[in-house]
């Protein structure tokens, strides 16, 4: 699947959450971050902050591949 969107991001993480039995609650704690951020984060809010969502989908296992168009 490829992130063009934050809509993307957001279903990305939300998915992987999912699959691995977390809750919205408990992937933030454990990111350091508010429920409200996940929730916001995963139904694609563009205002979020990168370095806060980079650390959510870093703790659900996932990598963003950057290529260059061409």
């Amino acid at each position: 699947m490829s992130v063009l969107t934050a809509k993307d991001f957001g279903s990305a993480i939300r998915t992987r959450r999912k699959k691995l039995g977390y809750t919205q609650a408990q992937l933030a704690d454990a990111c350091g971050v508010g429920v409200m951020f996940v929730s916001q984060l995963e139904n694609g809010k563009e205002t979020t902050q990168l370095e806060k969502a980079l650390r959510v989908a870093n703790m659900v296992g996932l990598t963003i591949d950057l290529k260059e168009r061409g």
